[in-house]
């Protein structure tokens, strides 16, 4: 295989320490505009995001290239130290520590089984042609020609 192709989406959570309530209204879209852009930054893609005076939710489609840790760190700090530096709010602003991430729960069960099955499920199917109908599936963009390098 040329290339690696991956389609990660991952909904992450995180609040302002001691749950204050320090976001106000006024401040949400600009905050969730500088967040976008320390994302982009990174190489990864916010697909929503949005925010409620304690806490904010950010969905990403994410790059395999940084660990999601790395990736926290740098929203974090970055967007503190921007919070801090406008002078938004009363005192000194601060994430709590650590974060947390979702997936959909409900499709574990079939992903499972997929897995499990792959003997059975590649009687019927290539390797490739498995690989291509995922891709296609997930609506990930791929070039056909970078896909995979054939035996010479």
């Amino acid at each position: 295989m040329a290339n690696t192709y991956t389609q990660l989406q991952i909904q992450i959570v995180f609040a302002v320490k001691r749950h204050e309530h320090l976001i106000r209204e006024s401040l949400t879209e600009e905050l969730c505009k500088y967040l976008t852009g320390i994302i982009q930054n990174n190489g990864h893609k916010v697909l929503a995001i949005n925010g409620m005076p304690d806490h904010l939710h950010i969905l990403i489609g994410m790059r395999p290239n940084q660990a999601l840790s790395e990736l926290m760190k740098d929203v974090k700090a970055s967007s503190a130290k921007w919070i801090n530096e406008k002078g938004c709010i009363p005192g000194r602003f601060e994430w709590q520590e650590g974060y947390g991430f979702s997936y959909e729960k409900s499709a574990l069960p079939q992903v499972i089984a997929y897995i499990m099955n792959q003997k059975e499920h590649h009687r019927v199917k290539t390797f490739r042609e498995e690989y291509q109908d995922l891709l296609k599936e997930f609506e990930v963009s791929f070039d056909e020609k970078y896909l995979f390098h054939l035996p010479q």
